[in-house]
């Protein structure tokens, strides 16, 4: 076992290594293989680690997570790799540090991804970091600075654009296949207990989790079990916690808005006006229970809706990005995509309804592509920039809820039209976890 002096020496010397680029033409480090380093174990991390472990010439170096459960688990999952066992390290500096790691994969909590992905790029490695990329715009757009400023390549988690089916299906809005959209809908539906998650009383955190590291860059807040929100049976309720997330605004809004602007040629919205809070719920979380988010873009308004307590949808879907044409409707989810014609209207010739299953492992897919890319150096298919930009949209909607106001957003200066509510666009992280390109 590593002494306690060599640790603090390896976590010393990666300072030096976040001043400059080095990378140096390597793609591929020991053996052939492509030397990835995983941090934040729990169920994203695991499930990125499987797709990771579905590629060719990729080694799970290492896994790192401050909760011992998680790092247990991850280990286990890496001994399945026909290379054996992942090294468990507690540190993500350590794994920043170490030179023989050509990327990182990170599946924190969202407060942590603009710090460890600046420091990684920082470091020399190419990142794949999980979505909304970041808690405050002004985190992205440091992302972004950083990727570009390092040459990293850098693909976010909206795995989405590497499924088949969406490509097929955004393709065929871009090219007419439903008329001229002036309409796009998205939502997530759902009936849930008026109980939620509960509200636990603050109290000590467990002995095997480092807290004060788990906060990080947040705010210095009591250990409380549902900030910390490790659930057998659910993903993370950190969620639902202004300071670590964006609720389902950003946790799945991020993947249907996504698609609305890949199906529509990338825009920005001009402007945003969001409503929602908690109706119904009696639990501990902050974040909304119900709400709905409206966008004006260039050329079609959006919109985003969530509810926890009526799942009733159209369709019987209960989540998805539909584009509603001048001739027909398009309907997409992880699941398939299917095209409804329009019924009456002029020049609109009768037609059946127009039904395509996914066709591929969209996890996997957006792997395969991470690691063509830094063979080759392209910008990968959910590149950070593609990413900001759809967590943008999704922040500017609780900027809206917050401050109960409409939301412009200045595309050409890449900030928020009212001086007044450039404020939610940063927020100040908790030394010493500055951000620094």
């Amino acid at each position: 076992m590593k002494s306690q002096e060599s640790r603090r020496n390896l976590v010393k010397s990666a300072a030096a290594l976040y001043t400059t680029n080095i990378f140096t033409g390597k793609v591929f480090g020991a053996n052939g293989n492509l030397e990835v380093g995983f941090i934040g174990m729990g169920r994203m991390g695991q499930g990125n680690m499987r797709a990771a472990m579905a590629q060719d010439n990729l080694r799970i170096a290492s896994v790192c997570d401050i909760y011992k459960p998680n790092l247990d688990k991850a280990v286990e999952l890496s001994a399945k790799q026909s290379t054996g066992a992942a090294r468990a390290i507690k540190d993500f500096r350590e794994v920043l540090a170490d030179k023989s790691i050509d990327a990182v994969c990170i599946s924190t909590p969202d407060h942590w991804h603009p710090y460890m992905a600046i420091e990684a790029c920082k470091a020399g490695k190419d990142v794949y970091v999980e979505k909304p990329i970041s808690v405050t715009i002004e985190e992205g757009q440091k992302m972004v600075q950083a990727a570009r400023k390092y040459k990293r390549v850098v693909q976010a988690g909206t795995m989405q654009r590497s499924g088949k089916h969406f490509i097929d299906a955004c393709e065929l809005v871009r090219q007419g296949r439903i008329g001229e959209v002036t309409v796009v809908k998205t939502w997530n539906y759902g009936n849930g207990r008026v109980e939620g998650i509960g509200s636990p009383a603050d109290g000590a955190p467990p002995s095997d989790l480092d807290w004060d590291m788990w906060l990080g860059p947040a705010p210095n807040r009591p250990f409380n079990a549902n900030r910390f929100g490790v659930d057998p049976k659910a993903f993370s309720h950190f969620r639902w916690f202004w300071d670590y997330a964006g609720g389902m605004m950003t946790d799945w809004g991020v993947h249907v808005l996504d698609i609305a602007r890949m199906g529509m040629a990338e825009p920005m919205p001009r402007s945003c006006s969001a409503f929602g809070q908690k109706f119904l719920v009696q639990d501990n979380r902050e974040t909304p229970d119900t709400l709905s988010a409206i966008y004006e873009f260039p050329k079609f308004i959006a919109h985003y809706e969530n509810r926890m307590f009526n799942s009733n949808s159209m369709f019987k879907q209960g989540y998805g990005t539909m584009f509603h044409g001048t001739k027909g409707t398009m309907f997409v989810d992880r699941s398939l995509y299917r095209i409804h014609p329009e019924s009456s209207g002029p020049n609109v010739p009768p037609a059946e309804v127009v039904e395509v299953k996914s066709s591929n492992n969209s996890n996997n897919a957006h792997w395969a592509n991470f690691v063509d890319c830094i063979k080759s150096r392209q910008r990968p298919a959910s590149d950070i920039e593609i990413c900001y930009k759809s967590t943008v949209t999704c922040l500017l909607a609780n900027i809206s809820i917050l401050s109960k106001q409409r939301v412009d957003w200045d595309e050409s200066n890449d900030t928020i039209a009212q001086p007044s509510l450039r404020k939610f666009m940063r927020r100040e992280e908790r030394s010493p976890w500055k951000l620094k390109v």
